[in-house]
């Protein structure tokens, strides 16, 4: 015969499943979610550290507050999704509308974490701290099927080994520029979307942001005068210095590489460029410091040479030139740095020059080429002959 405490923990079992939402406590959850290794029908942790979510940013809430949907106790294996809209519902708006608006394929908890461990942006823990952000939309952005899937390059190593990357994975500075700060953080919109940041007439802006002196000097040059104007074609930041793999400007590798970065726009001016000292001293004998475009125009603050304030401007090539020519005189800067050489109605005492020294240059390899092989030819002969007088002997 059952004892009347036996039938009171039978009827508290009983009103317990029967329970009302509103009844229940953390506790029940937590009699089953408690485990670590628990996984719903999908193979899915569903198991919650009580302390970690107590130290989330949700740590106040309960689990009806998000689990709203869940009617019975115990619940189903299938429950409905989360809602994170409910409560956020401008990030919701914005990432409706942005490349990431594919619910399916860009859950929050695949930037945010597990969805009970989830901490404040400027929490260390949290996915979404400065210094995380670069591993955690590396995620997908160092995918190489991800990438292959949607026509993305593969840029979190390129990220990584760039200039920002060292400094926010090295040197640990929060303020160094990670994904969030170029491309916005739930809002993110398409390279080709005018109202991106990362939109070509809007990089200047982007990059302003932490880069405010240079983007001043870079607005009041050629270039960012003609973006200004909505000139497309113009060179923006990203197109000197790349968007993920950026070099640091005094790096010898940044260097080789700036004078071809130039002459993808300024083709003629590259050509002639190539025939000078400067460019033979830095492409055949590999010597970094030669002279670069850069160097002599400005880097940012590019002027035309009718400019008074441009460094090429005729009254200030003995200073520009001095820099690296110590005693440069006026004589010295009558040098043409883009002399075209193969134009002979604009520059015919070069052309002439230029032709006769190919010419000489031909002619004299062509002289010892054909001495080298009427040698070769007279010295077989001489074998042959040789061979033959001394087989007429030993006869």
């Amino acid at each position: 015969m059952k004892t009347a405490s036996s039938i009171a923990l039978a009827l508290g079992a009983l009103l317990a499943v029967a329970a009302p939402r509103a009844a229940w406590t953390e506790t029940d959850c937590l009699s089953c979610h408690a485990d670590a290794s628990l996984q719903d029908a999908t193979g899915k942790s569903v198991g919650v550290d009580a302390h970690t979510f107590g130290a989330s940013i949700h740590g106040s809430l309960k689990c009806g507050d998000c689990h709203a949907t869940i009617k019975e106790y115990p619940h189903p294996d299938q429950i409905t999704p989360v809602k994170c809209e409910s409560c956020h519902a401008d990030q919701a708006a914005g990432l409706a509308g942005s490349v990431h608006s594919v619910k399916a394929e860009h859950p929050c908890t695949s930037c945010h974490g597990d969805a009970h461990a989830i901490f404040p942006k400027d929490d260390a823990r949290s996915a979404v701290y400065p210094l995380n952000v670069p591993r955690t939309c590396g995620a997908c952005h160092g995918n190489d099927a991800m990438a292959k899937k949607h026509g993305l390059p593969n840029v979190y190593p390129l990220y990584i080994d760039s200039i920002h990357g060292f400094a926010l994975s090295k040197e640990g500075l929060l303020v160094a520029a990670n994904c969030q700060s170029c491309h916005g953080s739930h809002h993110i919109l398409s390279h080709k979307d005018p109202l991106s940041p990362t939109y070509k007439t809007n990089i200047p802006k982007t990059c302003g942001s932490c880069h405010a002196g240079i983007t001043a000097n870079y607005m009041n040059g050629v270039h960012g005068k003609a973006v200004a104007a909505g000139d497309l074609k113009a060179p923006v930041c990203s197109d000197c210095h790349t968007a993920h793999a950026i070099l640091q400007p005094t790096a010898d590798a940044f260097r080789m590489q700036s004078t071809p970065i130039c002459g993808s726009c300024h083709k003629d001016k590259l050509s002639t460029y190539r025939d000078t000292f400067h460019s033979q001293l830095g492409s055949l004998g590999g010597y970094v410091e030669t002279a670069r475009c850069w160097d002599c125009h400005g880097a940012h603050d590019v002027l035309p040479a009718s400019d008074p304030r441009s460094p090429v401007a005729k009254a200030n090539l003995v200073a520009t030139c001095g820099r690296c020519h110590a005693g440069a005189n006026l004589s010295f800067v009558q040098y043409q740095p883009h002399a075209n050489a193969r134009n002979r109605k604009l520059n015919p005492a070069l052309y002439f020059v230029r032709l006769f020294m190919n010419l000489l240059l031909a002619g004299t390899l062509g002289f010892f080429v054909i001495h080298t092989i009427l040698w070769l030819i007279r010295s077989r002969y001489d074998q042959i002959k040789k061979k033959s007088t001394e087989g007429d002997k030993n006869a």
